[in-house]
């Protein structure tokens, strides 16, 4: 065990930071306030270690630890995490990988050593999609597994674009695409992140390395009735958008149930005009649905909007189901996993159910992930959390494999 930079004290820094007063947690969306703050205080952070601290087209924050001398970055070793949330969300999940990454720094700072490549500890925009409805959106613009054009025209639920909000927070949406030449220079990437999910306290470890993430996949429905009066309408002749939100609902619910270890969630719904004493003129809601097979997912998915689309023709609607962002299954990269097993031969090895940028940029460039103990198991929730030692244990784990991956 070493001395340690306490991960602790650099998250109770940003507590103060987008609470919200009505869900509970951290409302920290891209580009707000909140998110800008939060990208300032890393930059303070990064700029106080000596890295250099640059933002590229993507909004992505890349704070180096450059060798003494050398030409270039290539062969660079990449660790950090995001910095949004969902509404209501935590303060461990995004924020305790760069927390960790920053008090990493000092780790091997303090044991002396000297990297023989370049070191990174990178924030990425917009990881849960909050926002534009994209998840992992700096990630996979970054990998070009998303079209620039399209992210540009992505609106928020108040209607801006994600080019007028982008240049509003000073960032120039023009920029925006794949990076190859960056991604080229990376040797590997490494997230640290909270767990999400119950499999450490189960085993009574503090931290596990990551084996794969199941797929996962977003579609907006979209259901357009005839909006009217509560009381003056009769029953028979109603064209209510909400009755066949409800089915939709049911359906998924249903659906999911019977394939084993699916998960189908309806997380947001959005009646228009979403009167008391007014039948709603149209519905929009989200699903997300994952499982480990990519084939169960879209069967899911079928099956629900089937369900949908002759519940609508009953009710006198029209359905528009659109798929916003598809994640197949990731298998993180199986050399640096067992060298990452090597250099933490306790830690066990989970799957998890959630994205991740690491999953993303797993299609382009080899890449790994640690986590770390959540004792209740809860995610995107205040309910969140880590113990203080495991944090610090989540710090030593990621200071000693960036050490092997720096100077082997």
């Amino acid at each position: 065990m070493t001395t340690h930079a306490d991960a602790n004290a650099l998250l109770a820094e940003i507590e103060g930071i987008g609470v919200d007063q009505h869900r509970g947690g951290y409302s920290r969306p891209v580009f707000s306030p909140a998110e800008l703050e939060l990208r300032g205080w890393f930059e303070n952070h990064a700029t106080a270690r000596g890295l250099t601290v640059e933002t590229d087209g993507n909004g992505i924050l890349w704070a180096w630890w450059d060798v003494p001398d050398a030409d270039d970055r290539s062969g660079a070793i990449v660790t950090g995490s995001h910095l949004d949330s969902v509404p209501g969300g935590g303060n461990f999940d995004g924020p305790l990988g760069v927390a960790s990454a920053l008090a990493a720094v000092d780790v091997l700072r303090d044991r002396g050593i000297a990297p023989g490549r370049p070191l990174a500890v990178a924030v990425f925009p917009e990881e849960e999609g909050s926002r534009f409805g994209i998840a992992c959106l700096g990630s996979r613009l970054l990998a070009g597994a998303v079209e620039p054009d399209r992210v540009r025209a992505l609106t928020d639920e108040t209607g801006r674009s994600f080019a007028d909000v982008a240049s509003a927070a000073g960032f120039d949406p023009s920029t925006i695409g794949a990076d190859a030449d960056r991604l080229t220079g990376i040797a590997a990437f490494v997230e640290l992140h909270v767990e999400q999910g119950r499999g450490l306290i189960d085993l009574g470890r503090p931290v596990a390395l990551a084996g794969a993430i199941i797929a996962h996949g977003r579609w907006h429905v979209r259901i357009e009735g005839r909006g009217d009066h509560a009381g003056a309408t009769r029953m028979a002749d109603r064209q209510d958008p909400v009755v066949v939100a409800a089915e939709t609902i049911r359906s998924l619910r249903v659906h999911t149930l019977v394939v084993d270890d699916a998960r189908g969630t309806v997380g947001r719904i959005t009646v228009t005009p979403g009167g008391t004493n007014v039948i709603a003129s149209s519905v929009d809601l989200w699903m997300d649905v994952r499982h480990h097979s990519e084939e169960a997912v879209r069967r899911i998915v079928s099956e629900v909007t089937a369900g949908t689309e002759r519940a609508a023709d009953a009710e006198g609607c029209t359905v528009t189901v659109t798929e916003q962002s598809f994640s197949p299954t990731v298998s993180f990269d199986p050399a640096l996993r067992d060298r990452m097993q090597a250099v933490l031969p306790d830690a066990p090895v989970l799957d998890t159910g959630a994205g991740h940028d690491a999953g993303v940029l797993a299609a382009v460039i080899p890449t790994g992930m640690l986590f770390v103990r959540n004792p209740t198991g809860a995610s995107h929730t205040p309910a969140e959390t880590a113990g203080a030692e495991d944090v610090a244990a989540g710090v030593d784990a990621l200071a000693d494999l960036l050490e092997n991956l720096l100077t082997h």
